[in-house]
């Protein structure tokens, strides 16, 4: 595991990845980072949860999508094809 470090009282120019290993003497202050990024992750996997349930609640059953999407008419097809097929 490697943390991208910014180092105070310099500009990004002096930014570096460092190891996890390398880091003991900010173990707190890691500790923290990861509590921090812990907590949005979760935040945004309860937001994916809640949009993947709504879009759920809201999607069609496949043998209807054709018909909304592309105004798919079963009685014309059948029609045409049917008589096609009799011929």
């Amino acid at each position: 595991m490697k943390y991208l470090v910014q180092w105070k009282g310099f500009t990004a120019e002096y930014d570096s990845w460092e190891r996890e290993k390398d880091l003991e003497n900010m173990k707190m202050v890691v500790a923290k980072f990861e509590r921090i990024l812990n907590a949005k992750v979760r935040r945004l996997e309860k937001l994916d949860m809640i949009e993947e349930r709504d879009f759920k609640r809201r999607e069609v059953p496949g043998k209807y999508t054709v018909k909304m999407l592309y105004r798919w008419n079963n009685s014309k097809f059948e029609n045409k094809y049917l008589k096609m097929l009799k011929n």
